[in-house]
């Protein structure tokens, strides 16, 4: 099993545990740090949704700094249960995460006509296939207008429809992107 800490909010300092799984890259501390000092410490009220959860790094994190809704969705049926075990070892509040097994496209697709909108999307897939090209044309169905995207990619990328990134790094070969719709830091 491999292992990630919670660097913020109520449940700093927690270990996690996750299964070893090919092509899971948790965020590391340093991006998951810097990414929430652009999002501000304290995410007080607002609906997230971490889209290829993998080892739960971003959503618990959301959770953990006061998110008051975290879907989760997650694929691989070994990597589900973990999310599960860590949301119970965290007795997370009944309703502040609701761990979903589906793909994500057919999860995208779901919310159609339901109304149901995020105000944070955390966009953390698979490198080189395709998912973020799949995905974009989505994206207006499943965030607010004022919705933000957080995206990890293995190359630059400056925007996804109608967001466009604002901040960026990279940390080794991952370029991450935290992206407003309308906006651009003119990368």
């Amino acid at each position: 099993m491999n292992t990630i800490r919670i660097i913020g909010g109520k449940w700093r300092r927690r270990i996690l545990r996750f299964p070893l799984s090919a092509g899971l890259r948790p965020t590391p501390d340093r991006v998951r740090e810097t990414l929430f000092n652009w999002l501000g410490q304290d995410l007080t009220g607002l609906i997230c949704l971490d889209l290829f959860a993998g080892s739960g790094a971003l959503g618990f994190e959301a959770a953990s700094r006061g998110a008051s809704k975290v879907v989760m969705v997650e694929n691989a049926p070994r990597t589900l249960e973990a999310l599960e075990a860590n949301a119970r070892l965290l007795a997370a509040v009944a309703g502040q995460l609701e761990i979903v097994y589906k793909d994500a496209v057919r999860f995208t697709s779901s919310l159609r006509n339901t109304g149901s909108r995020f105000d944070v999307l955390f966009l953390d897939p698979p490198f080189e296939q395709g998912w973020i090209d799949r995905l974009t044309p989505l994206l207006p169905e499943i965030l607010t207008e004022d919705g933000v995207l957080y995206v990890e990619a293995e190359h630059v990328v400056h925007a996804c429809g109608d967001w466009r990134t604002v901040r960026s790094g990279r940390a080794g070969q991952v370029f991450y992107h935290l992206m407003r719709r309308g906006e651009s830091n003119g990368a």
